[in-house]
């Protein structure tokens, strides 16, 4: 089994991943969808959150190994951001969606210096606009970001079209893609659900309504 069916199926057997199309559930932005990702479930299971960990720790040191910072973006993916860090024995940081409205007012937490070779983790990629918010946070700070690492993406044409034209490369441990295949072999879902599936993730705005 390849790395991003490996990590789809872990993603299931916690039930981090629901796949729900008869039923489908309703995102805070009102669009309706067959899936549901929670990574945070990820961290309560200790094989899990120590897979996930390697697999981004095998991939800085391969594909970005002059890293000097990581950088975990705020909330979701803090926790598995400091695992890493922890594993390569660099520094780490975390943004915040939007600067502090007291104390010190900062939107980056840590230290850090300009110019630091920082790769960001991230729990999840929907459209990737809070994602590409705090890449640009990192970015007006002096860093310079190498890429961008994520546990799972829907992989919708909007967000890979988002992240080119902000030129941040963004790498992922598993997809929607993948996991729609293992799902197939597993029985999760029915072969004739499939097409249903595919369609949410190519217009998502639009499906089920």
């Amino acid at each position: 089994m390849d790395t991003e069916k490996m990590i789809a199926s872990l993603l299931l057997q916690i039930k981090a991943i629901k796949l729900s199309p008869a039923s489908p559930f309703t995102w805070a932005s009102g669009w309706k969808s067959p899936i549901y990702c929670d990574n945070r479930k990820t961290l309560s299971y200790p094989s899990v959150r120590k897979t996930i960990r390697d697999e981004f720790a095998m991939r800085i040191k391969e594909e970005y190994p002059g890293t000097e910072l990581i950088a975990g973006v705020a909330t979701g993916a803090i926790a598995h951001g400091i695992l890493v860090a922890e594993a390569l024995d660099l520094p780490f940081v975390y943004v915040r969606p939007e600067a502090k409205g007291h104390g010190l007012g900062n939107q980056i937490e840590g230290d850090y210096a300009a110019g630091m070779k920082t790769v960001i983790i991230e729990d999840l990629i929907s459209t990737g606009g809070s994602s590409l918010a705090a890449y640009k946070a990192l970015q007006a700070a002096g860093l310079e970001i190498l890429g961008m690492l994520a546990i799972f993406t829907y992989g919708f044409p909007v967000s890979e079209n988002n992240f080119k034209m902000a030129g941040c490369r963004l790498g992922t441990l598993s997809n929607y893609g993948s996991l729609l295949s293992l799902a197939l072999q597993t029985g999760d879902i029915l072969p004739e659900q499939e097409n249903l599936l595919q369609q949410w993730r190519e217009d998502p705005s639009t499906w089920g309504r």
